[in-house]
């Protein structure tokens, strides 16, 4: 079989068997079936041997390819769980991706007053929290995204929505978080999560959304 073809099908089978598996099981079939195509393209190139050579590097890569996806989903699953632990209690959602990047939700009673982007009280220890996570995980990059409810016009909540995402940010970078290693994003009022017509509403849409990502 051509070795091209032995690549692109291992890895397309190692894709569609993750749907029902947990957060390692993932990175380790995602990782096992990278592996696995590199390893059988490199088998099938070095030497004679032709298809054996190729399956064999197929076994030796996708063994590595799985170690690798273990090691990342394990230091993502230790810092989603220090985070539920320091999050407890607290309103904040803490989620794993379909794209296995780990989310925080921090609605409005935990993070900003209405109209304003300076840090509440109540969210520092969280981000205290967070920060540390992050130091502990050099490896992990961060994306935060500030939102607002529909309460006056785009001129005044997109630049609120930055504020916000800013000020996070900075909390994190005076932790001893590199500020290079979070991206920050305003998006106003565009993307609601529940109703605007009611105060409830209105407070669940003004939060901030923080994504940690393992860095290539």
């Amino acid at each position: 079989m051509n070795k091209s073809i032995i690549a692109a099908t291992v890895i397309a089978l190692a894709a569609s068997g993750c749907a029902d598996m947990s957060a390692t099981q993932r990175g380790t079939a995602t990782g096992a079936g990278v592996g696995a195509g590199i390893g059988a393209l490199l088998g099938g190139t070095t030497g004679g041997g032709g298809g054996e050579r190729a399956a064999k590097g197929a076994v030796i890569g996708g063994a590595a390819g799985a170690l690798i996806g273990n090691i990342w989903s394990n230091r993502m699953e230790k810092q989603k769980q220090a985070m539920e632990q320091a999050t407890r209690g607290t309103g904040v959602q803490v989620t794993q991706t379909q794209d296995n990047r780990l989310k925080l939700e921090i609605p409005a009673d935990v993070s900003f007053d209405t109209g304003r982007s300076d840090i509440k009280a109540n969210f520092r220890p969280v981000l205290e929290r967070f920060a540390q996570t992050l130091n502990e995980n050099p490896a992990a990059s961060v994306t935060i995204i500030g939102h607002t409810d529909s309460v006056g016009d785009d001129s005044v909540n997109q630049p609120l929505s930055v504020d916000r995402a800013a000020n996070t940010r900075n909390y994190l970078a005076q932790r001893g978080v590199a500020s290079n290693r979070i991206a920050i994003e305003g998006r106003g009022e565009r993307e609601p999560i529940a109703s605007n017509d009611d105060a409830s509403g209105r407070a669940r849409n003004r939060r901030v959304e923080i994504y940690v990502a393992e860095r290539g």
